[in-house]
C-alpha cells in the first residue's frame, strides 16, 4: 500500500497519514509521498521523520489512528 503524509497539520497538530484512495485524500500539492509499505505502522514511522506528530486518518488508515 502507498502512504502519504498531509504537510498541513490539523487543529490538534496531527500530520495524517493517508492512503491514495481515502475520500479525505488532501491536494497532492499538501502531501509527501512516504513509500509503500504492508504496514500501516511503518508508514507512521516513516512520517515521524518528516514531523513529530503524526496519526493515522480516521477514514483510511484507522488501524494507527490513536483518537
Amino acid at each position: 500500500m502507498q502512504y502519504y503524509v498531509n504537510k498541513n497539520a490539523q487543529e490538534n497538530g496531527d500530520h495524517e497519514v493517508h492512503v491514495r484512495d481515502c475520500p479525505h485524500f488532501p491536494e497532492e500539492e499538501h502531501v509527501i509521498a512516504l513509500g509503500n509499505f504492508w504496514a500501516c505502522r511503518d508508514a507512521i514511522h516513516a512520517a515521524s521523520k518528516h514531523f513529530p506528530q503524526v496519526n493515522g486518518c480516521y477514514y483510511c488508515v484507522l488501524e494507527c489512528n490513536t483518537d
